[in-house]
């Protein structure tokens, strides 16, 4: 079958393009629409009835736009929100999970760090999946919620950035993790920073090409696969 319909992500802004990157790479026949809630940004801080709030609106955006998948390319917002989502709305989703499966079964040291929101940290699949894994390694987590408006302002670059990176992962680094997971879409374009810090003996594990791979097996599953056609792609600021 094919089904020529876009594929619909959203984030609270600019942050769901490292994952909507992998997506387009994977699937290069996908058309795509993408909606960056710069408004409201960020959605680390905000209460879980706002964020699910604001969750259905983007999601009604892009239903508007006659998307066929809505990928939730948010970890606050996929804690918050993705139950709800799917019991509301006839179409299939994929949320953003933390990593920390392949982070705990990986560590050499047993000790592995998670930079997320305080929104993740506080949802539902980050602590049955750090239940289920506990055994594996001690986890060490931080909140980086400064850190999506600084990627937001354009300032991932800035001396401030790296100053607030090195404050935020140095305890961590003096815990001895040697995996490090990303559990905010924004903080991939954090990587080349972060990298400098951490070094060579910590390894990054961004969720994006896990989350990519998912997308497709929803799609196969669904039998709504793009297979021919020039793909076409549209952001909406709201």
């Amino acid at each position: 079958m094919h089904d020529s319909r876009p594929i619909g992500f959203f984030d609270s802004g600019v942050g769901g393009l490292t994952v909507w990157r992998e997506v387009t790479a994977l699937l290069p026949r996908e058309s795509t629409v993408y909606v960056a809630d710069s408004a409201h940004c960020p959605y680390g801080s905000k209460t879980r009835d706002e964020v699910v709030a604001l969750s259905r609106r983007c999601v009604e955006m892009l239903l508007d736009e006659s998307c066929k998948l809505v990928v939730v390319a948010c970890n606050t917002a996929t804690a918050a929100a993705i139950d709800t989502l799917r019991e509301t709305y006839p179409v299939p989703f994929v949320g953003m999970e933390p990593a920390v499966k392949p982070a705990a079964l990986n560590s050499k040291t047993g000790v592995i760090g998670v930079l997320a929101t305080e929104g993740t940290f506080n949802g539902r699949l980050f602590k049955e999946t750090s239940a289920r894994f506990a055994d594996s390694a001690t986890m060490e987590v931080c909140v980086g919620n400064d850190l999506v408006e600084l990627v937001e302002s354009g300032k991932a670059d800035d001396e401030e950035t790296c100053r607030v990176l090195e404050r935020l992962l140095r305890p961590m680094l003096d815990k001895n993790i040697d995996h490090l997971v990303l559990g905010c879409t924004h903080f991939p374009f954090l990587r080349p920073q972060i990298q400098r810090i951490v070094g060579d003996r910590v390894t990054i594990v961004d969720p994006a090409p896990a989350v990519a791979r998912q997308v497709e097996r929803r799609l196969t599953e669904n039998g709504i696969l793009s297979q021919r056609g020039i793909p076409t792609h549209a952001m909406i600021r709201s």
